[in-house]
């Protein structure tokens, strides 16, 4: 990394640590920007970057693969450490024929269940011995934060081996009663439907699975979880309900009939979550809770996934809640105001970042 390159670096990135930001976006054409409690600000006394000084911290950070990848896809994703604590995921881009950089800060160690907030049924999740757990909601909702304190939870009560397929490996885990091994997209494994094919051969108990991403990765995922393993998965949906017809709807419609099937067997439950400022600064989640019940499974099987809605609504009793209800109590508690509930509920999604 050049001399110039890496001042500049320093000091974008102690912006973000001292503002407590989650977030920092280079671009040519605008001042560096972090993201602070979900808001983008400029850097105070910073200028609008160049395209030549853009490409230089660009460049500073990615060795000649990943350069030649970025130049050949127009985009490049990888993690690295910073100061000796900090970590960060990054994604290189192509804007207008200039490269960009969005940064995101990773917490430098797993956080807990009780630290997050993480209701009773979600935890739980984690204890099943087998089936499909599935994470979802916007980008930006705290997915990768939920998924590294299950793994978390279970690495510290259960002996068995963790494997995570992610691009890129954001947390990373201790080996404690489970062994936990982690695969990188990219480096360890080439695609996601390459590192879950090759899961069936590393004996797993568990498989994390960053991101079901296409009908080969959603299938392969569903042969895990049929055969016997316990897999955490993730998916870009607003509610719980959207999140099982997503996974249906990406088959053919011939194919579909024997995935609902597969699904209603499978299932564990569904969480969908999103982030709303807390009183006081910072951001908390609130989770919608889908439990796999008799009924739930019925319903997906004969194709009501409608219904899934009134059935989260009216089974608190078996841990369900709607997101509503997550920030009805939010607001009981004096985490949330009335008002950010409000958008939130009326808009899932517009928070979050």
């Amino acid at each position: 990394m050049t001399g110039l390159a890496l001042e500049a670096i320093d000091r974008y990135l102690r912006t973000l640590t001292d503002h407590s930001g989650s977030d920092l976006l280079l671009a040519a054409g605008s001042p560096p920007m972090v993201r602070v409690d979900g808001q983008l600000l400029p850097v105070d006394g910073e200028p609008r970057l160049t395209p030549d000084t853009a490409a230089a911290i660009v460049s500073s950070f990615l060795g000649s693969e990943l350069r030649a990848r970025l130049a050949e896809r127009g985009d490049v994703d990888f993690a690295f450490a910073w100061g000796g604590e900090d970590r960060f995921r990054a994604n290189a881009f192509m804007q207008q024929g200039a490269p960009a950089l969005a940064l995101r800060r990773l917490p430098n160690r797993v956080p807990t269940p009780e630290e997050l907030g993480m209701p009773a049924a979600l935890v739980g999740f984690a204890d099943a011995p087998r089936g499909l757990v599935l994470v979802t909601g916007p980008t930006g909702s705290g997915k990768t934060t939920t998924l590294a304190a299950l793994v978390g939870y279970l690495a510290a009560r259960r002996s068995c081996h963790v494997l995570t397929i992610e691009d890129p490996i954001e947390f990373l885990h201790e080996h404690r009663r489970a062994a936990v091994t982690q695969r990188q997209i990219g480096t360890d494994s080439p695609s996601f439907a390459d590192a879950l094919r090759a899961a069936l051969r590393e004996d797993p108990d568990v498989v994390l699975v960053g991101e079901m991403r296409d009908l080969d990765s959603i299938q392969t995922t569903l042969t895990l979880a049929e055969t016997g393993h316990l897999v955490l998965a993730t998916l870009h949906t607003n509610d719980a309900a959207q999140a099982i017809d997503r996974v249906i709807d990406v088959f053919p419609a011939e194919r579909q009939g024997l995935v609902r099937v597969q699904l209603g067997a499978t299932l564990v439950g569904v969480v969908a979550q999103h982030l709303v400022p807390r009183v006081g600064g910072g951001r908390v989640a609130a989770y919608e809770i889908l439990v796999a019940t008799s009924a739930v499974r019925s319903l997906i099987r004969e194709g009501h996934t409608e219904q899934l809605r009134n059935v989260i609504a009216t089974s608190s009793a078996a841990g369900m809640q709607t997101l509503e209800a997550a920030l009805r109590a939010g607001v009981q508690a004096g985490v949330v105001t009335m008002e950010d509930a409000v958008a939130l509920a009326a808009h899932p999604g517009e928070l979050n970042r």
